[in-house]
């Protein structure tokens, strides 16, 4: 990646690229994030400052195919165990999940952050990402139902975060990352610190015996049974977050129910048919390229 508008193919023991993109649909914009599929090693995606990501293929040397967003994507991985899928985090405050074989949609918009995402992480199961945030925050996403895969997104992929985690002396969060056992978060922010969180926070470190194994699939059990109602569903997705980031949160909901009635007016006093609801996920794309 680099700011002359193309990608570049190196090899460690050469001084010039192997290969380069240069036509990349006729932007001009810098190449901010190049990364390999970690299942086809021909395959790799970009992101652009033009708001733009791309496909291409190392053995024509040619762009496959693009997609236009609303806003520039800051970050992009791919699942680590469903390869065709990737995520991205976007300037818009929100991160998106593509399935390659189809970018005129993200198959999953995930938001709560009042800042851009700058920085994404699968885990290595791919059942679920982390992103850091310019609001100071890191969140955890699943993306995958019970018996499912990431591709077809169910109840336990609402879009909202499992968890929130910050500090009060934390800044801006511009790097996160999965450790290989799935167990903790490393995090990179502003105040030049790396933290190491726990991938759930209220999971027990170390070795545990056979009674607390069995309590904690009870209690666990428990919650699920009975999320349902009011009072537990709100214990469990009650999460203390900064001051400045609840009274973002609110203002963004105002500012939601203000778009949403206009656009309800807009349907209602324009001729029949001419006018339609769109939902969120297709106002992300503006359009794709081939």
């Amino acid at each position: 990646a680099s700011s002359d508008a193309a990608v570049h193919l190196w090899d460690p023991e050469r001084s010039t690229p192997i290969s380069t993109f240069n036509n990349l649909w006729g932007s001009d914009d810098t190449v901010t994030t190049v990364r390999y599929n970690p299942a086809e090693r021909d395959l790799l995606a970009h992101c652009s400052n033009d708001r733009g990501i791309g496909l291409h293929d190392t053995r024509t040397s040619s762009a496959l195919q693009k997609t236009i967003l609303s806003m520039k994507s800051n970050c992009l991985e791919w699942n680590p165990m469903e390869p065709y899928m990737f995520a991205v985090g976007n300037e818009d405050y929100n991160a998106y999940t593509f399935d390659m074989r189809k970018l005129n949609r993200p198959t999953g918009m995930f938001k709560g952050h009042v800042g851009a995402v700058m920085s994404v992480s699968w885990s290595p199961t791919g059942t679920e990402f982390v992103t850091g945030s310019y609001d100071k925050t890191i969140r955890m996403f699943s993306v995958r139902k019970e018996g499912g895969t990431a591709a077809h997104t169910g109840s336990h992929s609402t879009g909202v975060a499992r968890d929130i985690y910050h500090t009060k002396r934390m800044q801006r969060v511009f790097c996160v990352g999965y450790t290989p056992d799935h167990k903790y978060i490393l995090s990179g922010s502003d105040d030049t610190n790396v933290r190491l969180w726990k991938a759930r926070s209220s999971e027990k470190i170390g070795q545990l015996s056979a009674r607390e194994q069995a309590s904690l699939q009870y209690r666990s059990a428990l919650v699920q049974k009975y999320v349902h109602l009011p009072e537990v569903k709100r214990i469990s997705k009650s999460r203390r977050v900064p001051k400045f980031v609840k009274k973002e949160t609110q203002a963004a909901l105002v500012q939601k129910e203000k778009r949403r009635r206009k656009e309800g007016n807009v349907v209602k006093h324009s001729k029949p048919g001419t006018k339609k609801f769109t939902d969120e996920k297709a106002r992300a794309v503006v359009k794709t390229v081939d």
